[in-house]
């Protein structure tokens, strides 16, 4: 056997449908508990907690506890990147599913994807950002320039004083309703939260979709109505 990354093991994890809808319910950001999770796997409870068992031993979720109460959550912003990538792939090859909840284009307009901006609304962004070159890109990297920082200072994010994480300050994520880029990070992070404490938007209880009032999304088109 050749060394190296067992990418079969993690694709095994991911590919058992209960624990993919565990982890595509953990997108959108929120710590749910055993009981959530087995009703969005559509398992019960002891099977639930087997599947935790193995995702949190493969790495992809971490347990938090709180009292009495145990939560669990995405282990980090990579494997929601890969995640994200995924849906892409599974929605660009035909692989649909079709389950109740939000209207496909509520989750196509602007959904959260873990902690940041998805859907059009999210790579409307993104371009805003590349054209009017407060974001660039040398390969795989991608970095805030000097005009990019008087931008969103203005906009009221605290760059200095952003919460202490391991992911890099700007990232792209693949999107996959738009297969285009938009921006996740410490940065994509904070621009969402900005825009939730603006009261330009809100998370739809139980749904990944993050619905915009009339004046945010007249708000939003103002900041970032530049695309490429």
């Amino acid at each position: 056997m050749k060394d190296g990354p067992d990418i079969s093991r993690v694709a095994s994890l991911i590919g058992d449908p209960a624990r993919a809808n565990i982890l595509t319910a953990l997108m959108s950001g929120k710590a749910l508990t055993a009981s959530e999770l087995a009703n969005e796997a559509g398992v019960t409870l002891q099977t639930a907690s087997s599947h935790l068992a193995k995702l949190e031993s493969g790495g992809l979720i971490r347990l938090r506890k709180e009292g009495r109460h145990k939560y669990f959550r995405l282990s980090g912003e990579e494997v929601a990147s890969v995640l994200e990538a995924l849906m892409g792939l599974a929605a660009g090859t035909g692989h649909l599913r079709h389950r109740p909840g939000p209207k496909d284009p509520d989750l196509r307009r602007a959904r959260v994807c873990y902690n940041h901006l998805a859907g059009d609304m999210g790579t409307q962004m993104f371009d805003s950002l590349k054209f009017q070159s407060f974001l660039s890109s040398n390969g795989d990297r991608l970095a805030l320039t000097a005009k990019g920082r008087a931008f969103v200072t203005k906009f009221g994010v605290d760059l200095d004083h952003l919460p202490k994480s391991r992911a890099p300050l700007c990232r792209e994520c693949l999107d996959w309703s738009e297969r285009r880029s938009h921006l996740a990070g410490q940065l994509g992070r904070a621009m969402l939260a900005r825009m939730e404490a603006l009261g330009w938007s809100n998370r739809i209880e139980g749904t990944r979709v993050v619905r915009f009032t009339r004046h945010g999304a007249a708000a939003f088109d103002q900041w970032f109505g530049v695309r490429m």
